[in-house]
């Protein structure tokens, strides 16, 4: 990032607003200049004085503030910023961003704003965890908003888990790297996600515990990259990512079909699915009753959707994913050989930390002659810098399309 940018800080009600006047001080270490809006929470962890001290500049706090708005109005500040940074983002604020709601100052100045918009959440490990909260953080993402954190640890409330706000220098460290292009501008990519669902009769299905949320991470790094993304999906709880084409599909055999029809013109096939490998040979036309003490269901093996898109010719780049239980590099590195990838991504499951959805996972990513290990974060960084290695990958294949 350039010197002397205009950067307006949103500072949100917790404990971790302290954090937000040490993220002022090095902004402006750094060259650029500091205006920060405070909410009615805010204010009561932290006073307006201090941040008036350190960015040089009154704090703007309310929405109707006859004498701010005659100086500056709302729209007018949301204009002067070349960048908008909110941290600490309580879950509130990213709720009330996330459906468009504005009956705030800084509610408001997010609506309004045309700049890059940066959050760093900080709330409680449970309230992070939360199935809406997520929704909402990926809802932000897919509308462009990126988001740095949260870290875990040890909260303010004595839990553990993740919630905290990144540390003020992380914060600095990835709001002003260089600005990247689009490394993957005009490459079509088709991702397959979720679980896939088979039905026993109009009641009953066999499924799995894949939530989606690292396809739908994948598709939204792939989106903020350029890339003109198909999103296969089973049924999920997600939002889809902002600028996605999205095929929702049920059944494993739907999957294969609409995967195979989108990757004959497809540079790159990421299967983050969960795909049933048997479905009932049978589907009962009612609801199977219940008699004796055991029963028996007939199942019959699911096409094997990465391999036939490995088998395409021309082919596309292919990416497979392993869950294991045990001895996850052999078998990532079986799977790798024998269905004919160009790479595979190996993650544990049934593990304390990571997996089936968790909002974090690592990753053994394997390739003919290589190997390298993206180490325990959220999914959305993970997915960042899986893609980022895929990118490589497409390049050293085809150098000439990519260069």
């Amino acid at each position: 990032m350039d010197i002397n940018k205009r950067i307006l800080l949103g500072v949100c009600g917790g404990i971790a607003a302290y954090k937000a006047a040490e993220l002022v001080r090095l902004l402006r270490k750094q060259g650029h200049e500091v205006r920060v809006v405070m909410t009615a929470a805010a204010r009561q962890f932290v006073t307006p004085l201090t941040f008036q001290a350190l960015s040089g500049h009154a704090v703007h706090s309310d929405l109707l503030d006859v004498e701010q708005e005659q100086a500056m109005s709302h729209i007018h500040l949301a204009r002067w910023a070349d960048l908008l940074l909110i941290a600490p983002a309580t879950a509130d604020t990213l709720a009330k961003m996330a459906h468009g709601l504005a009956d705030d100052l800084l509610s408001t100045l997010y609506l309004a704003a045309e700049c890059p918009v940066w959050v760093a959440p900080a709330m409680n490990q449970a309230m992070w965890r939360k199935p809406v909260t997520q929704e909402n953080v990926a809802r932000l993402q897919s509308h462009g908003v990126q988001c740095i954190g949260p870290a875990a640890g040890e909260q303010a409330c004595g839990e553990q888990g993740l919630g905290r706000m990144v540390e003020p220098a992380e914060i600095c460290r990835q709001l002003l790297a260089p600005e990247q292009p689009g490394f993957l501008s005009g490459i079509n990519i088709v991702i397959s996600a979720g679980p896939t669902r088979e039905p026993l009769d109009p009641v009953r299905y066999i499924t799995n515990r894949s939530s989606g949320k690292m396809g739908y991470a994948l598709a939204v790094a792939a989106l903020s990259a350029g890339a003109n993304v198909t999103l296969v999906s089973g049924p999920v709880s997600l939002a889809v990512p902002a600028g996605a084409k999205l095929i929702p599909v049920e059944t494993a055999l739907q999957m294969y079909d609409a995967v195979m029809m989108h990757s004959r013109i497809a540079d790159i096939y990421i299967g983050a699915a969960a795909v049933a490998d048997y479905r009932p040979q049978q589907l009962a036309d009612s609801k199977i009753k219940k008699a004796g003490d055991t029963s028996k269901i007939a199942l019959i093996k699911n096409p094997d959707i990465i391999a036939a898109v490995a088998a395409l010719q021309p082919k596309p780049l292919v990416v497979g994913f392993a869950a294991e239980t045990d001895d996850l590099e052999n078998y990532a590195k079986h799977k790798l050989q024998s269905k004919h990838l160009d790479l595979i991504a190996a993650n544990w499951v049934g593990q304390a930390e990571g997996g089936f959805e968790s909002d974090r996972n690592a990753l053994q990513v394997f390739w003919p002659g290589g190997q390298q290990i993206l180490p325990m974060t959220d999914k959305h960084t993970l997915a960042a810098q899986l893609l980022k290695l895929i990118a490589e990958k497409l390049h050293e294949k085809n150098p000439v399309k990519n260069s």
